[in-house]
């Protein structure tokens, strides 16, 4: 190493050199074209002039938008708004934001998610576009987070191969067949009661007679006879008496709506007395309406189904239960739409205790058949959507297309009004593809936007398994996945595939 210095001090090349190394030369042509601007010369508003060089002779116009940040995902149709929390099950892809969609009703209602005040789903879409598969997907994903299903009323077996494969048998009702229903059942309501203080006694006595005095009002307005302030009386009256509460006894009995039938039908003095009837024969006359009402469900195509003590337990421990009705479908809609109302009732029941964090999903399948029956039985399934929060339930309601749920009654009812109101005690709304007309009717009772609507009505029916999903104020379109072992245990198209020992090269089954 040299030991002088100039004065200016050794530079890099200087140091390294000193220390036995050598700095690699810089390229030269590297140098050159460093020395060549990319821009070196300006060009106009209107491009180069020449052909094929993009010159314009008008400029082209620019739009001005002025908005909020806020605003930019609902104005700007290529830009989407934050997308919902990576919580809950996993279920496919949201299309929107580009990332995976998870569902979590429960922690999207505690959580305070925009616009989510309470658990509930409603479902709608065309036969055919994946709405069972969909469901029975939600209800699958979410057993791995804790929650148990329970199918009230099963109309086509859809959920059989789903509880099949869990190793849960679904319970049949039916004509011949073992399974009994009541719904006047008291539930997990009744259990301990002769422990019970006075105060919690008799607040429990007035949830089961509630219900009671709703299933009844329903059934006996299915018959198209009024239930009016009057036959409210006289069966209140005779609910207190059948049960004991009217004697101040410990324990409660069990009653069953041929029982019920037979108090109204032989009426003590007692009874006509608390009516505030002249006689029985005056009680007799007013009643009879009522009386016929329920004389149709125990001697008619139901009978022996509802009319009797349960004989069916509810196994929370198991990941789902079904009941199905399967074997009611050629009695018709109507007989199909009370034997709903009642396992309602019953559903009610078995769901008014809960355990903090059991978490339940409730699935109401053809809830339209139920409906139908007139503006009490709306009120019944309004009422277990009302209470959903109280119970620790995701209520699940299925349907075809809201005029299902809208015919119930002549435009501006009472009944028709309710089931308005139906749609906004659901704050998930799951819409799979439908025809052009059934958007525009989803369009008036949602307010969706033209954009909306064209996702449910173009691209959701494009596929099956699309869906929009409005969860509160968030809006999320999502194609559902499925494995190759979700397709086997969700897939409801059985009936229509070709069996795979007659097709060739197997099972040709499509899959999402």
């Amino acid at each position: 190493m040299s030991g002088r210095r100039s004065a200016a001090g050794r530079g890099v090349a200087q140091l390294v050199h000193d220390f036995g190394h050598q700095l690699p030369a810089a390229p030269v042509t590297a140098l050159r074209s460093m020395q060549v601007l990319p821009f070196s010369s300006s060009v106009g508003r209107r491009g180069r002039t020449g052909r094929a060089a993009g010159w314009a002779a008008v400029p082209a116009p620019l739009a001005v938008y002025r908005m909020t940040s806020e605003q930019v995902g609902g104005v700007w149709p290529l830009i989407a708004g934050g997308g919902l929390p990576p919580a809950g099950a996993l279920l496919g892809i949201d299309h929107l934001s580009g990332g995976a969609f998870s569902a979590d009703p429960i922690g999207w209602t505690l959580n305070g998610v925009a616009g989510v005040t309470n658990p509930n789903m409603i479902f709608f879409g065309a036969p055919g576009r994946g709405k069972s598969g969909t469901v029975k997907m939600f209800a699958l994903r979410q057993m791995a987070y804790g929650y148990r299903t329970l199918v009230l009323g099963d109309v086509k077996d859809e959920y059989e191969p789903l509880c099949q494969a869990l190793q849960v048998e679904p319970h049949a009702v039916g004509h011949g067949l073992p399974a009994r229903i009541n719904p006047l059942d008291f539930g997990p309501l009744g259990n301990d009661w002769t422990r019970l203080p006075g105060a919690e006694a008799r607040r429990r006595a007035a949830m089961v007679f509630a219900r009671w005095l709703l299933l009844i009002r329903g059934l006996v307005g299915s018959q198209h006879v009024p239930f009016g302030p009057t036959a409210e009386t006289a069966v209140g009256q005779v609910i207190r008496d059948l049960t004991g509460y009217a004697d101040g006894a410990d324990r409660m009995r069990e009653i069953t709506i041929p029982l019920l039938w037979q108090a109204l039908r032989v009426p003590s003095d007692e009874l006509v007395d608390a009516c505030r009837y002249a006689s029985t024969q005056q009680f007799l006359d007013e009643t009879r309406p009522l009386r016929d009402a329920l004389g149709a469900l125990v001697t008619g195509h139901l009978a022996g189904l509802f009319d009797a003590p349960t004989t069916i337990a509810v196994d929370w421990q198991a990941p789902i239960q079904s009941l199905s009705l399967s074997r009611l479908d050629p009695l018709g809609d109507e007989a199909v739409g009370v034997a709903l109302t009642c396992l309602n009732s019953w559903g009610r029941a078995m769901t008014q205790l809960a355990e903090p964090g059991d978490l339940r999903i409730i699935i109401r399948d053809e809830c339209w058949k139920q409906m139908r029956l007139g503006a009490e039985a709306v009120k019944s399934l309004d009422a277990d959507l009302r209470l959903s929060r109280n119970d620790g339930c995701i209520q699940v309601v299925v349907a075809h297309k809201p005029s299902d749920m809208l015919t119930i009654g002549d435009a501006g009812s009472q009944a028709v009004a309710i089931a308005k109101d139906l749609l906004h005690l659901c704050a998930t709304k799951v819409l799979l593809g439908q025809d052009d007309q059934v958007g525009d009717e989803l369009s008036q009772l949602l307010g969706l936007s033209p954009m909306a609507e064209r996702i449910v009505t173009d691209w959701a029916a494009a596929a099956r398994g699309r869906a929009l999903w409005l969860v509160g104020n968030h809006v999320a379109k999502v194609q559902t996945v499925r494995t190759s072992i979700d397709l086997s245990l969700t897939d409801t198209n059985e009936a229509i595939t070709t069996p795979t020992s007659a097709a060739p090269g197997g099972n040709q089954r499509g899959q999402w």
